[in-house]
């Protein structure tokens, strides 16, 4: 069975894990929304996947700056300040028990709020925002990590800005996962997606990066999301003179790259050893060992500045 830089292995921990639902915390079992909520009735809504380390949110300010300019972008109020969500995540892990805890992974969720009837109209909605925060001990696979994934290119594309802007975090990620489905079908660990020219754009839930001749390429960005680990990656790149570039490029530069790779908050930097059965290295490579090392090193800075 194929596997993605999701994947991770099942913490009993988490069957009673605390759900923060609007402030209140409650049992898993318990936790609900209502059928009416917009994030379920229409996808209407923004998110951000966090890691915590050392008890910090990494790099919270980049991700909340995405969320609220995500909520800014679509006209919704989150109904909270952002120093109220930050407690509110905090209270979240505290109430966990998860201080001094490795290995937690938060998923924020932030939803229009309760429509009164189903309709798409921003206008029928009745209640503020829905905030549900989910904190769980998850953590990438080791085997992940140092062995890498296997891509394939489907046909789904990501879309133009005037469709649905892929810079947007939302909820409504079917797009996503039409890609999801098809390079799983194909028995492939996840997408490699073009852009509507044809260029290499981005995976269905990771940035990607190839590595030519000491080089490290990623797409132009313009039909990705604003991934907070690929800037990192970008920042680390230049802070320590890896020539990188941001640029359109095919499946053919893919093809006969040295290394790839993929990034995301949950598993980091993650080899991308094969691609449309292309073999380009066994495990991760030199310029990706390098980069899991320097990304670990930026993580601990954070978290401690």
């Amino acid at each position: 069975m194929a596997k993605g830089t999701h994947d991770f292995t099942a913490d009993p921990r988490n069957e009673t894990i605390l759900i923060n639902v609007n402030g209140t915390m409650t049992p898993r079992a318990e936790a609900t929304v209502s059928v009416f909520d917009s994030g379920f009735m229409l996808g209407d809504g923004i998110w951000e996947g966090l890691r915590v380390h050392n008890d910090k949110i990494a790099f919270l300010e980049a991700h909340l700056d995405r969320l609220f300019e995500g909520a800014k972008a679509i006209a919704m109020d989150i109904g909270i300040s952002r120093e109220a969500l930050v407690e509110r995540l905090y209270e979240t892990i505290t109430g966990n028990g998860m201080v001094d805890q490795e290995g937690v992974h938060i998923r924020l969720m932030v939803t229009r709020g309760i429509r009164s009837t189903p309709y798409q109209d921003p206008r029928v909605v009745i209640s503020p925002a829905t905030i549900v925060i989910i904190a769980e001990y998850k953590e990438a696979l080791p085997s992940t990590v140092e062995n890498g994934i296997r891509l394939f290119t489907v046909h789904v594309r990501r879309g133009d800005p005037a469709v649905q802007d892929q810079k947007l975090n939302s909820h409504s990620k079917l797009n996503c996962i039409t890609a999801c489905i098809q390079a799983t079908q194909a028995g492939a660990d996840e997408a490699l997606m073009l852009d509507p020219h044809g260029f290499v754009a981005t995976c269905n839930s990771t940035h990607f990066f190839i590595v030519r001749k000491g080089e490290v390429w990623t797409s132009s960005g313009d039909y990705c999301l604003g991934g907070i680990t690929r800037a990192n990656v970008i920042r680390i790149c230049r802070e320590n003179d890896i020539p990188v570039f941001e640029k359109n490029f095919s499946l053919t530069d893919v093809y006969g790259a040295d290394e790839a790779f993929v990034t995301g908050t949950f598993a980091g930097v993650v080899p991308a050893t094969e691609v449309d059965g292309r073999t380009l290295t066994e495990g991760r490579g030199p310029m990706v060992e390098r980069l899991q090392k320097l990304y670990k090193e930026l993580i601990d800075r954070d978290v401690t500045a």
